[in-house]
Protein backbone atom coordinates (compact mmCIF):
# COMPACT_ATOMS: atom_id res chain seq x y z
CA UNK A 1 0.00 0.00 0.00
CA UNK A 2 1.27 3.13 -1.13
CA UNK A 3 2.32 5.70 2.00
CA UNK A 4 -1.37 7.55 2.87
CA UNK A 5 -3.26 5.66 1.21
CA UNK A 6 -5.70 3.33 2.87
CA UNK A 7 -8.89 0.53 2.29
CA UNK A 8 -10.63 -1.77 4.57
CA UNK A 9 -13.37 -3.95 3.60
CA UNK A 10 -14.52 -7.40 2.04
CA UNK A 11 -12.25 -8.27 -1.08
CA UNK A 12 -8.94 -7.20 -2.88
CA UNK A 13 -7.53 -4.13 -1.70
CA UNK A 14 -5.57 -2.21 -4.41
CA UNK A 15 -1.98 -0.57 -3.51
CA UNK A 16 -3.97 2.95 -3.84
CA UNK A 17 -6.63 1.70 -1.53
CA UNK A 18 -9.34 1.12 -3.94
CA UNK A 19 -11.78 -2.12 -3.11
CA UNK A 20 -12.44 -3.64 -6.32
CA UNK A 21 -15.79 -5.27 -4.80
CA UNK A 22 -16.82 -1.61 -4.08
CA UNK A 23 -15.84 -0.29 -7.52
CA UNK A 24 -18.04 -2.88 -9.03
CA UNK A 25 -21.32 -2.36 -7.22
CA UNK A 26 -20.85 2.03 -7.26
CA UNK A 27 -23.42 3.62 -10.02
CA UNK A 28 -22.45 5.90 -13.05
CA UNK A 29 -23.47 9.13 -12.54
CA UNK A 30 -23.75 11.60 -15.92
CA UNK A 31 -20.37 10.99 -17.00
CA UNK A 32 -21.19 8.84 -20.19
CA UNK A 33 -23.15 12.23 -20.98
CA UNK A 34 -20.92 14.17 -20.32
CA UNK A 35 -18.32 12.55 -22.48
CA UNK A 36 -20.40 11.75 -25.10
CA UNK A 37 -21.26 14.91 -25.96
CA UNK A 38 -17.82 16.48 -25.98
CA UNK A 39 -16.42 13.88 -28.07
CA UNK A 40 -16.70 12.47 -31.63
CA UNK A 41 -19.13 10.00 -32.29
CA UNK A 42 -17.63 6.29 -31.81
CA UNK A 43 -14.59 7.96 -31.20
CA UNK A 44 -11.73 5.42 -30.02
CA UNK A 45 -10.96 6.29 -26.19
CA UNK A 46 -7.60 5.52 -23.88
CA UNK A 47 -9.21 5.62 -20.11
CA UNK A 48 -6.56 6.17 -17.64
CA UNK A 49 -7.46 4.48 -14.41
CA UNK A 50 -10.57 2.73 -15.65
CA UNK A 51 -11.05 0.44 -12.36
CA UNK A 52 -13.43 -2.06 -12.51
CA UNK A 53 -15.29 -0.30 -15.86
CA UNK A 54 -17.70 1.93 -14.13
CA UNK A 55 -17.69 4.14 -16.92
CA UNK A 56 -16.05 2.14 -19.14
CA UNK A 57 -19.49 -0.06 -19.87
CA UNK A 58 -21.69 2.65 -20.54
CA UNK A 59 -19.11 3.76 -23.41
CA UNK A 60 -19.09 0.30 -24.94
CA UNK A 61 -22.94 0.35 -25.27
CA UNK A 62 -22.79 3.66 -26.49
CA UNK A 63 -20.22 2.90 -29.42
CA UNK A 64 -17.26 4.04 -28.27
CA UNK A 65 -13.87 1.62 -28.70
CA UNK A 66 -12.14 1.78 -25.21
CA UNK A 67 -8.73 0.79 -24.19
CA UNK A 68 -8.99 0.53 -20.72
CA UNK A 69 -5.77 1.40 -18.42
CA UNK A 70 -5.43 0.11 -14.67
CA UNK A 71 -2.58 -1.01 -12.76
CA UNK A 72 -4.59 -3.10 -10.59
CA UNK A 73 -4.62 -6.96 -12.10
CA UNK A 74 -8.34 -7.38 -10.37
CA UNK A 75 -9.56 -4.52 -11.64
CA UNK A 76 -8.64 -5.26 -15.05
CA UNK A 77 -10.47 -8.71 -15.01
CA UNK A 78 -13.72 -7.20 -14.19
CA UNK A 79 -12.99 -4.71 -16.82
CA UNK A 80 -12.27 -7.82 -19.16
CA UNK A 81 -15.37 -9.66 -18.70
CA UNK A 82 -17.17 -6.41 -20.54
CA UNK A 83 -19.44 -6.94 -23.41
CA UNK A 84 -17.63 -4.75 -26.80
CA UNK A 85 -14.03 -6.08 -26.86
CA UNK A 86 -12.51 -3.93 -24.55
CA UNK A 87 -8.66 -3.84 -24.88
CA UNK A 88 -6.86 -3.73 -21.34
CA UNK A 89 -3.79 -2.90 -20.18
CA UNK A 90 -2.12 -2.85 -17.22
CA UNK A 91 -0.11 -0.29 -15.91
CA UNK A 92 0.33 3.02 -13.85
CA UNK A 93 -0.88 5.89 -15.50
CA UNK A 94 2.52 7.78 -14.76
CA UNK A 95 4.71 5.02 -16.69
CA UNK A 96 2.68 4.25 -19.89
CA UNK A 97 3.97 3.91 -22.64
CA UNK A 98 1.91 2.90 -25.49
CA UNK A 99 3.17 2.94 -29.10
CA UNK A 100 0.73 4.73 -30.29
CA UNK A 101 -2.21 8.23 -29.99
CA UNK A 102 -5.51 8.29 -29.68
CA UNK A 103 -8.42 10.61 -30.63
CA UNK A 104 -9.55 10.91 -27.28
CA UNK A 105 -7.64 10.64 -23.82
CA UNK A 106 -9.76 10.43 -20.38
CA UNK A 107 -8.23 11.06 -17.18
CA UNK A 108 -11.40 10.84 -14.88
CA UNK A 109 -12.43 10.23 -10.99
CA UNK A 110 -10.03 13.12 -9.84
CA UNK A 111 -6.88 11.58 -10.87
CA UNK A 112 -5.41 14.85 -11.95
CA UNK A 113 -5.46 16.18 -7.81
CA UNK A 114 -2.91 13.28 -6.84
CA UNK A 115 -0.96 14.37 -3.72
CA UNK A 116 2.78 13.58 -5.63
CA UNK A 117 2.99 16.39 -7.86
CA UNK A 118 5.60 14.45 -9.70
CA UNK A 119 3.04 11.87 -10.33
CA UNK A 120 0.60 14.11 -11.25
CA UNK A 121 3.11 15.72 -13.78
CA UNK A 122 3.83 12.13 -15.43
CA UNK A 123 0.42 11.50 -15.58
CA UNK A 124 -0.63 14.98 -17.69
CA UNK A 125 2.60 14.20 -19.85
CA UNK A 126 1.37 10.43 -20.28
CA UNK A 127 -2.23 12.12 -21.24
CA UNK A 128 -0.15 14.50 -23.94
CA UNK A 129 2.20 11.61 -25.24
CA UNK A 130 -1.07 9.38 -26.22
CA UNK A 131 -3.22 11.97 -27.54
CA UNK A 132 -3.33 12.75 -31.70
CA UNK A 133 -2.86 16.40 -32.51
CA UNK A 134 -6.04 17.08 -32.79
CA UNK A 135 -7.49 14.98 -30.71
CA UNK A 136 -8.39 16.49 -26.59
CA UNK A 137 -8.12 14.97 -23.21
CA UNK A 138 -10.87 14.44 -20.55
CA UNK A 139 -10.41 15.37 -17.09
CA UNK A 140 -12.20 14.90 -14.09
CA UNK A 141 -11.61 17.43 -11.30
CA UNK A 142 -12.42 17.88 -7.66
CA UNK A 143 -15.75 20.24 -6.86
CA UNK A 144 -14.47 24.06 -5.42
CA UNK A 145 -16.03 22.87 -2.28
CA UNK A 146 -14.40 19.20 -2.08
CA UNK A 147 -12.23 19.60 0.73
CA UNK A 148 -14.32 22.24 3.32
CA UNK A 149 -17.60 21.03 2.83
CA UNK A 150 -16.92 18.19 5.23
CA UNK A 151 -18.29 15.92 6.78
CA UNK A 152 -20.83 15.51 3.41
CA UNK A 153 -23.02 12.51 2.61
CA UNK A 154 -24.89 11.59 -0.27
CA UNK A 155 -27.75 8.81 -0.51
CA UNK A 156 -26.61 6.98 -4.34
CA UNK A 157 -30.03 5.72 -6.08
CA UNK A 158 -28.26 2.40 -5.98
CA UNK A 159 -29.29 2.25 -2.34
CA UNK A 160 -25.66 3.33 -0.82
CA UNK A 161 -24.32 5.93 0.80
CA UNK A 162 -21.25 7.68 0.40
CA UNK A 163 -19.86 9.95 2.93
CA UNK A 164 -16.99 12.07 2.72
CA UNK A 165 -15.74 12.32 6.56
CA UNK A 166 -12.52 14.61 6.62
CA UNK A 167 -9.51 16.27 4.71
CA UNK A 168 -6.60 16.40 6.66
CA UNK A 169 -3.80 18.65 5.91
CA UNK A 170 -0.22 16.50 6.02
CA UNK A 171 2.19 19.56 4.48
CA UNK A 172 2.68 21.02 0.89
CA UNK A 173 -0.90 21.65 0.26
CA UNK A 174 -1.65 18.38 0.19
CA UNK A 175 -4.81 16.76 2.45
CA UNK A 176 -5.59 13.35 3.34
CA UNK A 177 -8.93 12.37 2.55
CA UNK A 178 -11.38 9.68 4.30
CA UNK A 179 -14.35 8.44 2.52
CA UNK A 180 -17.12 5.80 3.51
CA UNK A 181 -18.89 3.87 1.06
CA UNK A 182 -22.22 2.29 3.26
CA UNK A 183 -23.97 -0.89 1.77
CA UNK A 184 -26.78 -2.72 2.94
CA UNK A 185 -24.57 -5.70 3.55
CA UNK A 186 -20.92 -4.10 3.45
CA UNK A 187 -19.06 -1.06 4.43
CA UNK A 188 -15.82 -0.02 2.70
CA UNK A 189 -13.74 2.94 3.53
CA UNK A 190 -10.78 4.66 1.67
CA UNK A 191 -7.83 6.49 2.76
CA UNK A 192 -5.92 8.90 0.00
CA UNK A 193 -3.98 11.84 -0.56
CA UNK A 194 -5.42 14.63 -2.74
CA UNK A 195 -3.88 18.09 -3.43
CA UNK A 196 -6.54 21.15 -4.23
CA UNK A 197 -5.75 22.46 -7.18
CA UNK A 198 -7.93 26.12 -8.44
CA UNK A 199 -8.12 26.83 -12.02
CA UNK A 200 -5.03 29.07 -12.19
CA UNK A 201 -3.07 26.22 -10.74
CA UNK A 202 -4.91 23.87 -12.84
CA UNK A 203 -4.08 25.42 -15.68
CA UNK A 204 -1.00 25.72 -15.34
CA UNK A 205 0.01 22.05 -14.92
CA UNK A 206 -1.73 21.50 -18.23
CA UNK A 207 0.40 24.07 -19.87
CA UNK A 208 3.74 22.21 -18.00
CA UNK A 209 2.64 19.61 -19.54
CA UNK A 210 1.65 20.78 -23.14
CA UNK A 211 -1.74 20.87 -22.95
CA UNK A 212 -4.50 23.99 -22.50
CA UNK A 213 -8.29 24.26 -21.51
CA UNK A 214 -10.58 24.32 -24.86
CA UNK A 215 -13.90 24.14 -22.73
CA UNK A 216 -14.94 23.75 -19.33
CA UNK A 217 -17.64 21.16 -20.22
CA UNK A 218 -20.10 21.54 -17.18
CA UNK A 219 -21.05 24.70 -15.00
CA UNK A 220 -19.22 23.84 -12.09
CA UNK A 221 -15.84 23.22 -13.87
CA UNK A 222 -15.67 19.43 -12.69
CA UNK A 223 -15.32 18.36 -16.07
CA UNK A 224 -12.59 19.63 -18.63
CA UNK A 225 -11.96 19.46 -22.35
CA UNK A 226 -8.28 19.85 -22.83
CA UNK A 227 -6.64 20.14 -26.59
CA UNK A 228 -2.68 19.42 -27.37
CA UNK A 229 -0.98 23.57 -26.52
CA UNK A 230 1.75 22.77 -28.93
Amino acid sequence: MREGYEGTGPGAITPDGCAVELYTRLSVGNEPDVIEAAVPAGAHILELGCGAGRVTRPLLERGFRVTAVDESAEMLEKVAELDGGVRTVRSPIEQLDLDEKFSVVMLASFLVHNGDTAVRRRMLRACRNHVTDQGCVLIQREGADYHTNLPRERVDPGGYTTRIVSATPVGDGVNEVRAEYIFPDAVWTQTFRARPLDREQFEAALAEAGLKVDKYLTEDGIWVRAVPAE
